[in-house]
């Protein structure tokens, strides 16, 4: 040790097992989680429109909440409040500036063809510069 520097004392610390508290030996690897660790995910499903129309009315009937009609059919919450909201929304309940399907399904359309249509733009500016180049 130099002079004019000085160490501090350690204290000691107090140990889990002193208090009875197990110590924190950090987070699992995630190679643990790939051994089967975690609980399983539940498979997506596909749900027929009849039966989405069906769980919504039984949630718009009364009686019983969006949590206990989801429970009943074996549904997520979040899944059935989505039907609910779209089903209000196409029938012009729902708020004013919300997407109908029909509106929805459109503007994905026209997303697409936009994005097709800007790669093919950019392909055709990378052409004319290479051509521009090759004749310059």
């Amino acid at each position: 040790m130099s002079k004019g520097k000085r160490r501090a004392k350690r204290r000691p610390h107090a140990r889990g097992g002193e208090l009875g508290i197990p110590r924190f030996r950090g987070h699992p690897h995630w190679r643990e989680y790939a051994r089967g660790v975690t609980m399983a995910k539940r498979k997506r499903r596909k749900f027929t429109d009849e039966f989405k129309a069906d769980a919504v009315k039984l949630c718009e009937s009364g009686g019983r909440s969006i949590a206990q009609v989801a429970v009943d059919l074996d549904l997520t919450e979040t899944a059935l409040r989505e039907w609910v909201k779209r089903a209000a929304t196409t029938g012009e309940k729902g708020p004013p500036n919300a997407l109908t399907t029909a509106e929805r399904d459109e503007l994905s359309e026209l997303r697409k063809r936009v994005k097709r249509l800007e790669m093919e733009r950019e392909i055709l500016k990378k052409a004319a510069a290479f051509f521009a180049k090759e004749n310059a």
